[in-house]
């Protein structure tokens, strides 16, 4: 199963995350398959950068994210859109039918 998670990079006491699309069997800062975006908890308020187009690909073709790339998304408007869509798509087999 592929997940959206963080992956843990920079120096001590100066954490920066990337969201990557991983395998679940896969160790936290392992061999990822691509790199969504990043987020950066340092500075006041935290920086997030997020591809919208590759994460709501990813989660179409059912990547889970975990929990803290789950708020992360809700942040930043982007599950909000794939709802969106999923309804909208939704609607538009209902009325082909």
């Amino acid at each position: 199963m592929v997940k959206l998670r963080l992956r843990r990079m920079g120096a001590n006491d100066q954490p920066f995350y990337r969201i990557v699309a991983v395998d679940s069997r896969v160790k936290r800062d392992g061999k990822y398959i691509e790199c969504v975006g990043w987020y950066d908890p340092k500075p006041n308020p935290s920086k997030i950068n997020i591809e919208t187009d590759r994460a709501i690909y990813w989660l179409g073709v059912g990547a889970q994210p975990s929990d803290t790339v789950r708020s992360l998304l809700r942040k930043a408007g982007i599950l909000q859109i794939w709802h969106e869509s999923k309804l909208k798509n939704q609607k538009e087999t209902k009325e082909a039918e």
